[in-house]
């Protein structure tokens, strides 16, 4: 097989891992010679300082002894299969990076032979790249469960961030629909390079997982008190959620007859947001009388209804934590009112004035007492109100930055 036809096959085998964000990167070794974490690119990753990177994302094989039932490399499905050797990335990452198509390296793998086998694989590839073509750009690296903790971490140090996936939020399902993996097995490689890390002084590797979203029965509050134990306990910087898309049969998955959960998976990252940069706890925002989101409202604005008691908000008094709590204010529209309210009481044309959206605050606040929109402050009425502004089109696929219309102008 050709280099051309292995990469068809094998990029085309990655593309059901989200889990590629770089969300940035601050690295203290510097191999001196090509690529950089920081520069401006194309596609889907992010620099430490918030621009758009392009990564190269592959696998190393779509081989695979585990027979997961919602994976497509599962061992028991009949495909095309091929391999990369670690020369043959490590080219091919270069030869990108010089023609200015990326900028960095997703690689994940299936597990060929045995854990330590492919692991050993996936670290000979950084070794070719760090110290043979002294490239100095964005790698990220799934770790291998069960691979030998001695290859964990020295792939570790040669990655600017790792993951592995737990797939599925629990045990439970985990031993339905992937009997090889248990969440232990699958935390052990990232709880390793953490503690590596912790008790070295070395920086902290950036690490994150992915859950499949919609192949079992959890709720969306399981699913985030799960991610809210992962960022608190195991340091985690990002939970990625990946909509459920069947490309297997089997009796053990659900037969869709609706398309892939899409808005789920929005409002998940949504209320993942909240609990990142919004100082919102799991409880405020699910629990066990409401235990999914409403996909009519964005979370924040969900909580906002359920809790009208809290409202309405004076702009000019609340504090930056109280300010974040109103539907259709964002990071930056709060930062904009405390800056400008030191030079004055502010106005509704203030506000005006400074592009802050009032699309759905204006339910929430008031500005030097007086409320922008004078309406029954009730959970029916304000319902009422909201779901009449227009709709999103049907079945499109929302973004998380996408500022639906009939949602909220900011999260």
């Amino acid at each position: 097989m050709t280099i051309d036809e292995k990469l068809t096959l094998l990029t085309e085998s990655a593309k059901y891992d989200v889990s590629c964000s770089s969300s940035g990167s601050t690295r203290e070794e510097n191999y001196t010679g090509l690529g950089a974490t920081g520069k401006s690119g194309v596609c889907h990753a992010y620099s430490a300082d918030g621009r758009c990177i392009s990564l190269l994302k592959i696998l190393f094989t779509n081989y695979c002894i585990y027979d997961c039932s919602y994976c497509i490399n599962r061992s028991s499905n009949d495909l095309p299969r091929a391999a990369f050797t670690p020369r043959e990335i490590a080219d091919l990452t270069i030869n990108f990076y010089k023609r200015n198509y990326i900028e960095g390296l997703f690689l994940s793998s299936g597990i060929i032979s045995n854990e330590d086998h492919t692991m050993g694989l996936l670290l000979k590839t950084l070794q070719i790249l760090r110290h043979e073509y002294r490239f100095n750009g964005y790698i990220h690296v799934k770790l291998i469960p069960g691979a030998s903790q001695e290859l964990i971490i020295a792939t570790s140090l040669l990655a600017d961030r790792v993951s592995s996936n737990i797939e599925l939020p629990s045990s439970k399902s985990l031993q339905l629909l992937a009997p090889d993996k248990t969440k232990e097995k699958v935390f052990l490689p990232l709880m390793q390079a953490k503690n590596y890390a912790l008790e070295n002084g070395k920086r902290p590797i950036g690490m994150s997982t992915q859950m499949i979203i919609g192949a079992t029965p959890e709720s969306d509050w399981e699913i985030m008190r799960l991610s809210d134990s992962l960022y608190s306990k195991a340091m985690l910087k990002r939970v990625y959620y990946s909509a459920y898309i069947p490309v297997n049969n089997d009796k053990n998955l659900p037969a869709l007859t609706t398309p892939p959960p899409l808005l789920r998976e929005h409002r998940l990252y949504q209320a993942d947001w909240l609990l990142r940069f919004y100082d919102f706890n799991v409880d405020e925002i699910l629990n066990e009388e409401h235990p999914y989101l409403d996909e009519r409202f964005d979370p924040k604005l969900a909580w906002a209804l359920r809790n009208l008691h809290y409202f309405p908000i004076e702009v000019n008094r609340a504090d930056k934590e109280t300010l974040l709590r109103i539907p259709g204010f964002g990071a930056r529209s709060v930062q904009k009112i405390l800056h400008a309210r030191r030079q004055k009481q502010l106005s509704t044309s203030d506000l005006i004035a400074m592009k802050i959206s009032l699309k759905t605050a204006r339910y929430f606040i008031t500005v030097g007492g007086k409320q922008p929109e004078k309406m029954l402050m009730t959970y029916e009425a304000l319902e009422s109100k909201l779901l009449a502004l227009p709709k999103p089109l049907p079945n499109a696929q929302p973004t998380l930055f996408d500022h639906f219309a009939s949602i909220s102008g900011e999260l």
